[in-house]
């Protein structure tokens, strides 16, 4: 396991206000044990949580050119028939996967392909599972395509993510569980896929990111 590298400042600030605190804690409350130590022990959990939320697990990937494969960890939440205004303007399969904030929040590519279009939006923080988070919170969105099919993502900010990052552009070239971007705190991830593709998941689900077969590409 390492740290990602969006995590790093925030382990640094973490680690300073963590001894300050410790610090404070052992010099005026040092003779009120019974005080001190609960105050310690939440204190340093969630110091470890910081650490913990910008992890990134070893794990053994799935790899399989006919499958989609999820693009973070989480629960599906949603799996209907929806229409996609931004880019393919037209009735798609949505999928989407809430991300709490003690999951993985690392973003990976569910195929190869290329990045046909990349677009961020400002906007609200409405908490991810609302209907509304899709089009009206912060977001950005990535498009995959390759000689089989074309799919969209859509990772967007919750009540407490205030920070999307995508590494992608348009016209680089992605391996499958590449890793594309990152959210910060809470969120939600949106994919659009042809109306018909096959989904090997459904609502309630529990998915890891370069693991979990979401999908099989039917073209």
């Amino acid at each position: 396991m390492r740290i990602h590298k969006e995590g790093w400042i925030y382990c640094i600030v973490a680690t300073i206000l963590y001894l300050l605190f410790v610090a404070f804690l052992t010099y005026i409350l040092g003779q009120y044990a019974w005080l001190m130590y609960p105050l310690l022990i939440l204190g340093s959990l969630l110091y470890v949580w910081v650490f913990w939320f910008f992890r990134i697990p070893n794990r053994t990937k799935t790899s399989n050119e006919n499958l989609l494969i999820a693009p973070c960890d989480g629960k599906v939440v949603v799996i209907e028939e929806a229409f996609e205004p931004e880019y393919f303007k037209d009735k798609r399969l949505q999928i989407s996967i809430f991300m709490s904030p003690l999951n993985v929040h690392v973003n990976t590519c569910p195929m190869q392909g290329n990045i046909a279009y990349t677009q961020y939006h400002k906007g609200k923080y409405l908490v991810a599972w609302h209907p509304k988070s899709s089009t009206e919170n912060e977001r950005s969105t990535v498009v995959i395509k390759n000689q089989k099919t074309e799919i969209l993502l859509r990772q967007i900010a919750g009540a407490v993510a205030r920070r999307i990052v995508t590494f992608v552009k348009p016209n680089d070239a992605v391996m499958q569980n590449d890793e594309f971007g990152f959210i910060k705190f809470g969120s939600r991830v949106d994919l659009f896929l042809p109306i018909g593709t096959q989904v090997n998941v459904k609502i309630g689900d529990v998915v890891q990111n370069s693991i979990t077969p979401l999908a099989t590409i039917t073209a």
